[in-house]
């Protein structure tokens, strides 16, 4: 094989595994993203949900609130709305808490999104600073030894990052159980 086909294979290689590695990760940072916006979405129309219908529930009991501050006499229906009113609204509110359970895992996407982006950068930082000694006077015997030592500077870092990112995002809270996602 001549010198050229060598080198021009080893560029071809190179210039692959950079874009293939890119790629992926950057594909595994929009998934993240979107998942994150998804959990979110979720999250928010949960806890409007419930404030809302704890709201809901104190405006409904408050002509009744009303009568007894004013000294008046509540009906039985009155006084049985007030002995539900803790329970439905600790129940709301228990599923609001819930809800913002979510943080934690929109927390641990956006962690592992950084990480991404951050293994991305140094992995595009490698190439430059293998790159950066290489002038066109160099030979093609030292571009091959070179690239040589770039691709397998590229790959460990590769394998570093991927087995740093779990790829399942998990909340763990004793009320309400574990639960992992994606």
């Amino acid at each position: 094989m001549t010198r050229k086909k060598i080198l021009g294979s080893h560029v071809k290689r190179l210039l692959s595994g950079v874009s293939a590695h890119g790629r992926r990760h950057l594909s595994e940072v929009e998934t993240d993203l979107r998942q994150t916006e998804l959990l979110l979405e979720e999250a928010i129309e949960k806890l409007t949900s419930s404030f809302l219908a704890i709201h809901s529930a104190v405006g409904e009991r408050q002509a009744a609130i009303d009568r007894l501050l004013a000294g008046g006499e509540p009906s039985e229906a009155d006084s049985a709305m007030l002995a539900a009113m803790s329970s439905e609204i600790g129940n709301h509110v228990n599923t609001a808490v819930t809800s913002m359970q979510f943080q934690d895992m929109t927390s641990q996407l956006i962690e592992r999104t950084l990480k991404r982006v951050t293994g991305l950068r140094d992995f595009l930082g490698t190439l430059d600073e293998h790159g950066a000694d290489i002038r066109p006077e160099t030979g093609s015997d030292e571009i091959v030894e070179r690239l040589g030592k770039v691709s397998m500077a590229l790959a460990i870092q590769s394998l570093e990052l991927r087995s740093v990112l779990r790829k399942s995002v998990e909340q763990k809270h004793l009320e309400s159980g574990d639960i992992e996602l994606f």
